[in-house]
């Protein structure tokens, strides 16, 4: 077994994918599961993790935490994912009155407070979302940047392309004064950015049919609930199938083997309300005061993702 692992969701169609793998793989390290409002608003993102949680056989809290950003209004990314997150084909009810399950109690900067604080080892945490959950705790625990040994974000954009922006990628943008607080706070990050899933982690409609047919619930659902993701990414972000940004990034976390090429930067986030808004700046020549305490994946290995991807939903 390895270290403790804390993951932060706003869970829809390319974070269930991402959960499914690291279930699959490092099961019994997933201590709870935070939520947050991003790709859809609280409570359906916290139905998504539920559902996906039971149909892994996962005994895990899932704990709730901020329904909006820091300072700003939720600007969801239901036109991306669905009104439900998981592509409207009917897999999950719409309101927790009508699921089989509930989160657990606490909010879900607090589980990863007291999931640090009992292990002064450290534990790894793994962001899908927003990163207002994260610097929520930071807030009331500056000590927790110690205590994390390794914390992977899916967010940002290396070479400056987003998919919300022109520059932004959405996670960072949706909330940019978490993400600079979470940035700054000096924790050792790993960075996945859009620009990987966008050049990585494209799965057309061949590749999408040559999964749904390895036949397991898993593998059915991962396929099924990027309906509408694949109709926004061949018509909008003009790709050749749907991304998996979360699931590559999760990739990362599990498999050093997934990375090709990375460099150690300051990244910064913008906070400026127009076009720049969540872009992230990147200093890897030292040319600010900030400790180049992020690695930033550039190149990654389409081959081993996509070996990773079908042995876990096998």
């Amino acid at each position: 077994m390895g270290k403790p692992i804390f993951i932060d969701t706003d869970t829809a169609s390319d974070d269930a994918v991402a959960l499914m793998l690291a279930f699959r793989f490092r099961g019994p390290d997933v201590k709870a599961l935070g939520v947050v409002a991003g790709n859809c608003p609280l409570e359906q993102a916290t139905i998504n993790a539920l559902f996906i949680r039971e149909l892994c056989g996962m005994d895990l809290p899932v704990h709730q935490g901020a329904d909006r950003p820091l300072q700003r209004p939720l600007e969801t990314a239901q036109f991306v994912h669905g009104e439900d997150g998981m592509g409207d084909v009917g897999l999950v009810p719409t309101q927790l009155a009508d699921a089989p399950w509930a989160p657990s109690p606490g909010h879900a900067a607090d589980a990863l407070i007291a999931l640090a604080e009992s292990h002064e080892d450290g534990i790894e945490l793994i962001t899908l979302g927003p990163l207002t959950n994260i610097a929520i705790a930071l807030g009331k625990a500056p000590w927790l940047a110690g205590r994390i040994s390794r914390c992977f974000i899916m967010g940002g954009a290396s070479d400056y392309y987003g998919n919300i922006t022109p520059v932004s990628e959405y996670n960072i943008w949706a909330d940019p004064e978490a993400a600079e607080a979470v940035f700054a706070s000096g924790m050792p990050i790993t960075m996945i950015g859009w620009d990987i899933s966008r050049k990585y982690a494209v799965i057309d409609d061949q590749e999408a049919a040559s999964l749904r047919q390895i036949g397991t619930p898993t593998a059915i659902v991962a396929v099924d609930c990027q309906a509408t993701l694949r109709r926004f990414c061949q018509e909008v972000s003009r790709l050749a199938g749907f991304d998996l940004p979360d699931p590559i990034a999760v990739a990362v976390a599990l498999d050093e083997q997934v990375v090709v090429e990375s460099f150690d930067a300051a990244v910064f986030v913008s906070t400026e309300d127009r076009l720049t808004r969540g872009q992230t700046i990147l200093d890897d020549r030292a040319m600010t005061d900030r400790p180049a305490n992020v690695r930033v994946i550039s190149k990654a290995s389409r081959e081993r993702f996509m070996a990773v991807l079908r042995e876990g939903l096998a």
